[in-house]
């Protein structure tokens, strides 16, 4: 399966007064054309400075300092890629949205209270299929074939062609060139009630006139989604986008997610901390502990065969319907990310920890067959097999 996205060696540190917080070391992942890739662990591990590194949207005191991001989306730099961390702003802003999407954690900080819900999606399908829908309008002027259509496509081609013209500052006081506007906005309009009542939102004629305080957390999660998936996106990234919803609107979502990947978009890269989730969405999972990637596999080898020593705790972790023992916990605190302990960041907690993971930071390795573990204790115990 050819790869969509790739991280490579992804190094992001945050300058703070207490010191500099090493927040992402080295993190490499792939996440493959038609896939799921769930990246997994507990809070405060790196997996939402994972996603915001790769969307080039780490805040200051933070700063990417170091990897690369290539993304593999057209034909033409399937080959070699595209370095996201090389490009400039404005390119980023023309992929943001459009070809990749993200949908964060919480919909309140993501809607705008002041806008109605139409409006807020409709914005999306204005800012980023413009020329499409410029098209389609055009198209069925021409189907119409009367001389007044043919004055209103003329002019219509020089907006739809050049919306950046100085001309059109002119051009754009005539009445006819007002109306095209109308025009656009009536068919963004138009698709965004279709986009809504894809994603199962009943009445989307009624609800896209509607305010976000009008709206239930889980409605108001499927209009961020509405917003994302307004440009067909190739890769959509969910940031924790169903932790703060009841068990039945989260049933919902993921479910809304594996039909959308079927149907709409290529790939997901889904940010959690639930391994439940995991098991219900991804195809391939990554598990990351304190800034670093420590294992990777296909979702149904991680919870049969789990390798490195943080993924069997967190899985003796989770309660389960046929347990008669206690849970197990992981013994030990979380690092702090300005002094992280040397060699590999799980070693203070590991019950397996040799002299070697105290000096060195383990590279990650193929175990078995598309299975990756950064462990020097596992790699180990495949040399005494």
């Amino acid at each position: 399966m050819p790869k969509l996205l790739e991280t490579v060696d992804l190094v992001t540190n945050f300058y703070t007064y207490e010191g500099v917080v090493k927040a992402l070391n080295k993190v490499s992942l792939v996440v493959d054309h038609g896939s799921t890739f769930g990246l997994v662990g507990e809070s405060g591990c790196g997996k939402s400075v994972t996603v915001r590194s790769i969307m080039r949207i780490i805040q200051e005191p933070g700063r990417i300092e170091g990897g690369k991001v290539i993304v593999y989306l057209d034909e033409r730099d399937r080959l070699d890629g595209i370095d996201l961390l090389k490009q400039s702003e404005a390119y980023m802003e023309s992929l943001r949205g459009d070809r990749i999407s993200m949908i964060f954690q919480e919909p309140n900080a993501a809607l705008n209270p002041t806008m109605s819900i139409g409006r807020q999606v409709s914005e999306s399908f204005l800012f980023h299929q413009k020329k499409e829908m410029s098209a389609e309008i055009l198209a069925r002027l021409e189907a119409l074939r009367n001389p007044f259509n043919r004055l209103l496509q003329a002019l219509y081609r020089i907006a739809a062609d050049n919306p950046g013209d100085i001309r059109l500052r002119i051009l754009d006081k005539l009445p006819l060139l007002k109306l095209w506007q109308k025009r656009l906005k009536k068919e963004a309009h138009r698709r965004s009630i279709e986009i809504i009542d894809k994603l199962g939102i009943p009445d989307a004629k009624q609800v896209v006139k509607q305010y976000p305080h009008n709206l239930s957390g889980g409605m108001k999660q499927r209009i961020v989604i509405a917003i994302a998936l307004a440009c067909n996106p190739v890769l959509l990234i969910a940031d924790e986008a169903t932790s703060n919803l009841d068990v039945t609107i989260q049933a919902q979502i993921l479910d809304l997610f594996r039909r959308l990947k079927e149907d709409v978009i290529s790939s997901i890269l889904l940010i959690t901390h639930d391994l439940g989730v995991v098991a219900e969405t991804c195809d391939r999972v990554g598990v990351m502990y304190a800034g670093n990637l420590c294992e990777v596999a296909d979702v149904e080898e991680l919870f049969e065969n789990p390798l490195h020593p943080y993924t069997r705790a967190l899985l003796e972790a989770v309660p389960k319907f046929t347990m008669e023992e206690e849970l197990q916990s992981i013994e030990g605190n979380v690092p702090n990310l300005v002094t992280p302990p040397p060699g590999c960041r799980f070693h203070p907690r590991c019950p397996h920890v040799m002299d070697v993971c105290r000096r060195e930071f383990p590279a990650m390795k193929e175990i078995n067959k598309d299975h990756l573990v950064a462990c020097y204790w596992v790699e180990q115990k495949k040399e005494d097999r």
